[in-house]
């Protein structure tokens, strides 16, 4: 494989202090990997890029970035398939995954939310958006303080230090986003969110399509904690408003 397609690092200081989190990029369009490599470096972000899909899980397992913005579009493996590998593997399944995609059929958003992406950009996209949703989902993985508290609501239990969540006392696996919605609710027990009021506290900001989005985050989550997620007894839908975490379960 030619030099130029394997993923790249590049690493900047800013007034002497270290880049923040890494950050890798995956697109086969060189001009949009440099367009947002500028921009996040320039928020002292530390960038890897990559070009096609065997690059990109190369550099994913090297690097261990917090973050991939990742194209649906690839030469060989495509971005359904990468999402799809990186939360099957425990080593990187906390990566958060916002997708690049140009194709606007809601089901292809859809798709790659149930696969597991946090997140994503249709093209073309202004890239002062791509770095704000960027900051926005690295801040809220940060939420835990050292020696939080547990999170307790009926049968279900959040570690929120150590990122697990137990249901009936087995451990279920969730993605950062899942996490984070389910985290909210269970901080506001009995609290009907808005769907907006839920987005932009979870995830830091909301945006058109923000219903479809959080209805794929919610179904994902429900197969997760849910005896059955058709009859769910604690992520309930309020109708015409939004969601709850039920007080208690039964």
């Amino acid at each position: 494989m030619p030099i130029e397609q394997l993923a790249i690092a590049a690493e900047t200081k800013y007034n002497g202090s270290m880049l923040e989190e890494r950050i890798l990029i995956v697109d086969d369009d060189r001009e949009i990997v440099r367009l947002l490599q500028s921009y996040l470096q320039r928020e002292r972000y530390a960038v890897s890029v990559a070009y096609d899909g065997a690059s990109a899980l190369h550099a994913l397992r090297r690097e261990s970035p917090a973050l991939v913005l990742l194209d649906l579009m690839l030469p060989d493996k495509d971005g359904w398939e990468i999402t799809r590998t990186v939360r099957g593997d425990e080593k990187l399944a906390n990566t958060l995954i916002i997708m690049l995609t140009a194709r606007v059929e809601d089901t292809d958003k859809i798709i790659g939310l149930e696969l597991g992406a946090d997140d994503y950009v249709t093209k073309p996209f202004n890239p002062r958006e791509v770095v704000a949703r960027v900051r926005a989902l690295l801040r809220r993985t940060q939420r835990a303080t050292p020696h939080a508290p547990a999170l307790i609501v009926g049968d279900l239990q959040m570690d929120v230090e150590r990122r697990y969540v137990q249901v009936r006392g087995a451990t279920t696996e969730l993605t950062p986003t899942e996490f984070s919605l389910l985290q909210t609710l269970m901080e506001n027990p009995g609290y009907v969110f808005t769907r907006t009021e839920l987005m932009d506290k979870a995830l830091g900001y909301n945006y058109d399509g923000v219903d479809r989005m959080l209805d794929s985050h919610i179904k994902n989550l429900r197969r997760k904690i849910e005896a059955d997620p058709r009859k769910p007894e604690f992520v309930q839908t309020v109708y015409g408003i939004g969601y709850r975490l039920a007080r208690e379960q039964g």
